[in-house]
C-alpha cells in the first residue's frame, strides 16, 4: 500500500503509493468503501496486513514465503532468494492477526489499521531462522531480483495499539518454531 517504506513505519495517515497490481487492487477497494460508506451508509472495517505467515498457510502459489521455504526445506529441496535477500519485511503470526480481526469487530467502524510488527526482517534472516530450527544444511540459491519487488516493507500500528487495543505478541522466531511444528505435524499424518 506504501510503496518502499523509508527509516520509520508508514502509519494509516501515510499517502498511498502501491507499486504493484496486487497493492493498486488493495487501494482501489478502500476508494470503493469509501465511496459507498459515504454514498450509502455502509460500515467497513480494514486491515493492512503486513506479511502474514503461521500454520495452514498454504505453500502454493506466490505468497507465503515462510511457508514455501518450509514446504522446501522440508523435502530437502533448495531454497531459492531473489535479489540479495535483503529485502525486509514486517513477517506477522497468524494468531496475532486473528486477534486483531476479533478486536475489530468489537471497537472498528469505518477506519483503517495496521496490522503487522513494527519490525522489518530480511528475507536472510528468514532463511537463517528457518535453517537453524529444523537443522536444514543447505546453502540459499540466489537468483535475479523480481522485478518491481519492494525492498523495505514494515507497518506502523500505533493506532491499532491505541484504538483496539492491539499488539502482535508473537515473536518472529516463536512463530517460526510453531509454524514448522504445524508443517512437521501434516507431514507425521
Amino acid at each position: 500500500m506504501y510503496g518502499e517504506c523509508g527509516k520509520n513505519p508508514p502509519p494509516e495517515t501515510a499517502p498511498a503509493n502501491p507499486l504493484s497490481p496486487y497493492g493498486v487492487t488493495k487501494h482501489t477497494t478502500e476508494v470503493y468503501l469509501h465511496y459507498y460508506a459515504a454514498t450509502y451508509g455502509l460500515k467497513y472495517l480494514v486491515f493492512r496486513y503486513g506479511n502474514v505467515y503461521g500454520p495452514r498457510q498454504d505453500p502454493q502459489g506466490e505468497a507465503g514465503v515462510v511457508a514455501i521455504f518450509i514446504q522446501r526445506i522440508e523435502s530437502g529441496a533448495e531454497i531459492n532468494i531473489f535479489g540479495n535477500g535483503e529485502q525486509l519485511r514486517d513477517y506477522v503470526f497468524v494468531g496475532d492477526v486473528v486477534r486483531a480481526n476479533l478486536q475489530g469487530l468489537k471497537k472498528g467502524i469505518n477506519t483503517i489499521f495496521n496490522i503487522g510488527t513494527q519490525k522489518a526482517s530480511s528475507v536472510n534472516t528468514l532463511f537463517d531462522e528457518l535453517a537453524a530450527i529444523t537443522g536444514y544444511q543447505q546453502k540459499a540459491v540466489y537468483k535475479p531480483p523480481r522485478l518491481g519487488e519492494l525492498q523495505k516493507s514494515f507497518l506502523n500500528t500505533v493506532k491499532a495499539k491505541k484504538i483496539l487495543g492491539w499488539q502482535a505478541t508473537v515473536d518472529f522466531k516463536e512463530g517460526l518454531v510453531k509454524t514448522v511444528e504445524y508443517f512437521k505435524s501434516r507431514q507425521e499424518t
